[in-house]
């Protein structure tokens, strides 16, 4: 029977990440994840530069054999509606292509991996665990997104969960496409619902295409999808012709209340898996990055004892770090009606647009990364809305 000292499920940016850290401390780690690398992963691909800086990435180094498209301006509104064009004149933001971003971080954690295996069976067994029924491990790391099966095993009800649901669309162009495009590769679109329930993005990265949807209510969200796409035809911002193969994927934004549980004995949950995207944007990246370096520094505050009341700390980081602001703030009076009606005003406004939708929420220009020391995490997520990834 194989042996490690921590087995992380999910070799996602969280995993990678954990894994990383845990190799660099001399921690026997073994990573498992049900697809083989490169794989596609629903997702829109939009990194901040608090992601370079928290990973140490070199910008220059990564774009040398893969997308990391610049990004310095923003085409934002209502679907059907006005639209404001912000320009930063610098770069705030980059694309990247997920099946290279995460191969990247997974063979740069150097860490010993099985891939294409899916967990199927999970033993509690002594103070550790059998999985399989053929690798035997003191601690368990679940990093396998919204569906993982640590997750599952710790009693997440997924199907009951209130989730952000969205389908993604993610392909190369041909010369000619790429022509009659008219979003630029710098400037992304995000078109919000009328109803404020979500948003839809266009986005070009080098000669790929990005185009999603995201909504906080799972109702209907293919027809949601129908009328985005025609939408941005109509526009002009998408030839009829150009279309792609979207895929569903479903997350949950952190909050402190309805939470699932990510620590028990001998196991904790990262990323998607314990549900940190920050919860107007939907950003999951760097949330995934940062409680994949929290976990991995609890695991080795507690010095091989892997009892619950010894990883609570990371519990507690969670909250502080993602939960320190209004996402737990009381659901609001304001009908609906009355928050389509600011929605629409706010964003037809420019100034709103720059300095709250776009610094705030989605740039994150106040965000503190991490450092290297779980007591440094600070943070405070804005309040809801949606989608990202």
């Amino acid at each position: 029977m194989e042996t490690c000292e921590v087995l992380i499920v999910g070799g996602g940016p969280a995993g990678s990440s954990c894994a990383g850290r845990l190799r660099q401390a001399g921690v026997d780690v073994l990573l498992l994840d049900k697809q083989a690398f490169p794989r596609q992963k629903p997702c829109a691909g939009w990194i901040t530069p608090a992601v370079l800086t928290i990973l140490a990435l070199d910008a220059g180094e990564y774009r040398k054999n893969r997308v990391l498209q610049d990004i310095s301006s923003f085409r934002t509104g209502l679907i059907d509606g006005k639209t404001v064009v912000t320009s930063y004149g610098t770069t705030v933001s980059y694309g990247i292509r997920r099946s290279e971003f995460d191969l990247y971080l997974l063979q740069r954690s150097g860490v010993r991996r099985s891939l294409g295996e899916t967990v199927t069976i999970l033993e509690r067994s002594g103070n550790g665990w059998i999985v399989n029924g053929q690798i035997r491990t003191r601690m368990l790391v679940g990093a396998g997104g919204h569906f993982c099966p640590v997750a599952r095993y710790l009693g997440a009800s997924i199907g009951r969960e209130n989730v952000v649901a969205a389908q993604v669309a993610e392909f190369p162009l041909t010369p000619e496409e790429a022509r009659r495009c008219s979003i630029p590769t710098d400037m992304p679109a995000l078109f919000f619902s009328r109803d404020m329930k979500g948003y839809g993005w266009l986005f070009r990265k080098g000669s790929y295409l990005n185009i999603g949807l995201g909504r906080m209510d799972v109702c209907n969200l293919a027809r949601h999808t129908v009328e985005y796409c025609s939408f941005l035809t109509r526009r002009g911002y998408l030839a009829a012709d150009i279309t792609g193969r979207f895929q569903g994927h479903a997350y949950r934004v952190f909050q402190k209340q309805d939470r699932r549980r990510s620590v028990a004995d001998g196991a904790l949950l990262i990323g998607d898996a314990a549900g940190v995207a920050r919860s107007f944007s939907g950003e999951g990246i760097l949330p995934a990055i940062e409680s994949g370096f929290m976990a991995a520094d609890t695991i080795l505050a507690a010095n091989g004892d892997y009892r619950s009341e010894q990883l609570d700390a990371y519990e507690a980081g969670l909250n502080d770090h993602f939960g320190g602001g209004s996402a737990d703030a009381a659901p609001s009076p304001v009908s609906p009606d009355i928050m389509k009606f600011l929605g629409a005003r706010l964003l037809s406004s420019s100034l709103f647009t720059r300095h709250v939708l776009l610094d705030r929420w989605f740039l994150n220009t106040n965000h503190e990364t991490l450092s290297h020391s779980v007591s440094s995490m600070i943070g405070s997520p804005p309040a809801p809305l949606t989608p990202r990834k």
